[in-house]
């Protein structure tokens, strides 16, 4: 009998169609407890989408958390010496508020870590299994996709102090123009400089279109420049495999500069304003939990997919079985297996089937004979 996946929720069947296409890359599952020590997670809680978390004593008299993030544990299981990147993927169940929220919510993720001396194509690898994770959802998907090397090239370009940085990147976040405007003529900043920095608000398009309208501004610093030549690789890479087409490069995607060190990149479906998936180059955060190797991943946050207009049946079950006192549970029984092995979804039941939609009733009240 084939297998029904309608029976399945949208995360569910997310997981299964992923865990096949992360495992024929080479990854392997990566299986957590469901709490860390608490320690772990308030020295990196910059990294958390949220540093409120659930805490309790166990009987060693260590504060423990149940988790809020998988990748920090990921990052702590790894060991420098592994025999090249070490590559994992996860279903998991975290506990977090979300930004504004006072709850906690269990928020069901699913993705990716690549761990160790990574090179182009690793990085590659990783944006190549976002993109036909998001096609694998839905095929009306966009990737954003930013470097860090850029932004701080062209900060550093404009000259502005690294105590800054944060008000820079608040406004290329919000795609603030007004904002990035004030703060260039507050800190006497020449209209050249302005409109560089306005690059960073205003640039979005295909990674191709836009990597040849920024190759003038990102041939003077050697951050920019390494940064526009390795887009450009990964473009190349993509276009050659056909993954380009829905790949967008823009500024505003998020990544905190003490952590992301390349790449960052967020993916987005049709008809869900958040974003649906998000990951990034993070060597940084490796290195603060001192371990001297590269890293990138992704995680997809299945709680969002749900979301979604979910594939159900109009009907609560195919066949209603009636019964009653009399009805010989032998026959009963058998009836309840052929309509099972025939495929299809049946209920039985004694009482009145009161508000059920069912495609067929059958009547088996009455019908006696030697119960089995």
């Amino acid at each position: 009998m084939e297998f029904d996946w309608t029976i399945l929720r949208s995360g569910e069947q997310t997981i299964y169609r992923l865990r096949g296409l992360y495992e024929r890359y080479g990854y392997r599952r990566f299986k957590m407890s469901k709490f860390e020590e608490y320690d772990l997670y308030v020295r990196n809680k910059d990294f958390l989408v949220s540093d409120r978390m659930i805490t309790f004593t166990d009987a060693r008299g260590i504060l423990m958390a149940l988790k809020p993030d998988v990748t920090l544990s990921i990052i702590k299981n790894t060991r420098e010496d592994e025999a090249g990147p070490r590559k994992v993927y996860y279903n998991e169940t975290v506990y977090r508020t979300g930004k504004g929220d006072e709850t906690f919510q269990e928020v069901m993720q699913t993705g990716l870590e690549c761990i160790g001396s990574l090179d182009l194509y690793h990085i590659y690898e990783v944006i190549a299994l976002a993109v036909q994770s998001l096609q694998s959802i839905s095929p009306d998907y966009v990737l954003d996709v930013s470097h860090m090397g850029l932004v701080s090239g062209f900060m550093e370009a404009a000259g502005v102090p690294e105590e800054a940085y944060p008000t820079v990147l608040e406004a290329v976040r919000e795609k603030n123009l007004a904002a990035l405007g004030a703060f260039c003529q507050d800190s006497g900043m020449s209209g050249t400089v302005r409109a560089l920095l306005e690059k960073l608000v205003t640039t979005y398009g295909t990674m191709e279109t836009v990597l040849e309208e920024l190759a003038p501004l990102c041939v003077g610093g050697k951050k920019t420049r390494e940064a526009w030549e390795q887009l450009n690789s990964l473009c190349t890479l993509l276009k050659a495999n056909g993954l380009a087409q829905q790949v967008y490069l823009d500024f505003s995607v998020e990544g905190d500069m003490d952590y992301y060190s390349g790449i960052v990149f967020r993916g987005f479906l049709k008809n869900l304003s958040a974003g649906v998936l998000s990951g990034g180059q993070y060597d940084k955060m490796v290195e603060k939990m001192g371990k001297r190797c590269g890293a990138i991943g992704f995680a997809i946050y299945l709680d969002e997919l749900e979301r979604l207009d979910p594939v159900q049946s109009q009907w609560d079950a195919d066949v209603l079985v009636r019964y009653d006192q009399e009805t010989d549970l032998g026959l009963l029984t058998r009836e309840l297996a052929r309509l099972a092995e025939s495929g299809k979804r049946a209920l039985a039941r004694m009482e009145s089937g009161g508000d059920l939609r069912v495609q067929e009733t059958i009547d088996l009240r009455g019908k006696g004979g030697t119960q089995a």
